[in-house]
């Protein structure tokens, strides 16, 4: 099949085979494609993959999946009936990358174990993601993204000091772990494009992991210092000043000066230099420990005075900060307009559709936006004409629901 991304993209002639349901994985081969992949998306011929009934949906079309899918040729196969088995495995040889999110074990129960795929191509590389990895005993477990949250104890890390703790209204574990799901795939293409005799492994990826992997100074501090890190509402506890701010005409804004030549300059904005020279507030670790009386301070600054004024000065003094912005807002800005932070996406139902742009850039070259997610078995025709199935077996087939 052709690419439907820049053939000059560094992933450019890697070909995926996406079998995964849902969000974290698909996302994993998406991010791929932005880059080149030739990615393959392989759903149940009844359409049943749940991000297909995630809302946003609009008039019954599943809008979620136009993003989360984009760039991806679309076939339907299902490979827990003999046939599908076996068209599955005389397919492979036509991948690079398998990916795949079913629970531990599941895989093999249909007939398609490692040992079963490696034989259909040796080079294979089986990227399994799961909730808590193929191992251990929570393997079997069935997994959402607040479930990984929860369990790392990233979750932990949000809400008001004394309240309960809170998720955030989108599911970043399933983001995270779609970017670790890219990061391994691109990892071990490198690999055996490096050693043409190279095998194919199996990538063991959980996505609790993966969220407790970005956690790095968590575990450190609770055996140094027998810290437990909990949430602290908008503040943070390990530098200062760190907190969401609100205005006198009610504009709430983050703002980060931990460094002490930025402190410095946001006393300075504010006419208040005496707190930059106040002891308890000359240092980080100071301003730490001292964090509270420090945001009484800037708390009150900044509810006398309007949004305009405060920006202004925050500007000129060169302080990081940010009203908090909206989905409209990164639309309106100049800044994310400039770049093209989003773009549109060819579709065949809706014309085109909102997206976000590639990323990273690569400078110097300009990659081809990619075109929205498949429809059901949208591409089985021309694929499986590769494999020499059309005309009445590609019919019996689909009768079949085989595909």
């Amino acid at each position: 099949m052709n690419s439907t991304n820049n053939p000059a993209g560094a992933l450019a002639g890697v070909r995926i085979l996406d079998m995964a349901t849902v969000l974290a994985a698909p996302m994993g081969a998406t991010l791929c494609a932005d880059h080149g992949a030739d990615v393959v998306k392989l759903e149940l011929p009844d359409g049943s993959d749940a991000l297909r009934g995630l809302q946003p949906i609009k008039d019954g079309v599943p809008l979620w999946w136009k993003v989360g899918n984009r760039g991806k040729k679309g076939i339907t196969l299902d490979v827990r009936q003999p046939r599908g088995r076996e068209i599955l495995l005389a397919m492979l040889g036509r991948f690079d990358v398998l990916v795949e999110n079913f629970r531990t074990g599941t895989m093999d129960r249909w007939g398609l174990d490692i040992e079963t795929l490696h034989r259909a191509n040796p080079r294979l590389v089986v990227v399994r993601l799961t909730g808590f990895g193929q191992s251990g005993p929570y393997k079997a477990r069935p997994g959402y993204a607040r479930v990984f949250e929860a369990m790392s104890g990233f979750t932990n890390l949000t809400g008001e000091a004394g309240g309960p703790p809170l998720h955030s209204n989108f599911p970043i574990g399933d983001a995270v772990a779609g970017v670790f799901c890219a990061f391994a795939i691109a990892s071990e293409m490198a690999r055996l494009r490096g050693n043409p005799e190279a095998l194919g492994r199996e990538v063991d990826l959980a996505a609790t992991e993966a969220l407790i992997r970005i956690l790095d100074p968590l575990p450190i501090e609770h055996e140094q210092l027998g810290l437990v890190r909990g949430h602290e509402g908008n503040r943070a506890s390990y530098t200062a000043p760190s907190n969401m701010y609100i205005s006198r005409d009610d504009v709430y804004f983050s703002l980060v000066a931990s460094s002490n030549p930025i402190f410095k300059r946001l006393c300075e904005a504010i006419g208040q230099p005496e707190l930059a020279a106040n002891p308890r507030f000359q240092s980080n670790t100071a301003r730490v420990q001292n964090l509270i009386a420090l945001d009484g301070a800037l708390c009150a600054w900044f509810r006398s005075h309007e949004f305009e004024d405060i920006s202004a000065r925050l500007e000129e003094g060169e302080i990081p900060f940010s009203k908090i912005f909206t989905v409209e807002d990164v639309e309106n800005d100049p800044h994310f307009q400039a770049r093209k932070v989003i773009v549109r996406l060819e579709d065949p139902e809706c014309g085109s559709v909102a997206a976000p742009c590639i990323v990273p850039r690569i400078v110097g070259q300009e990659f081809p936006l990619p075109r929205s997610g498949p429809g059901v078995g949208e591409h089985n025709a021309e694929f499986y004409a590769q494999l020499g199935i059309e005309g009445e077996e590609l019919e019996r087939l689909r009768i079949d629901k085989i595909i």
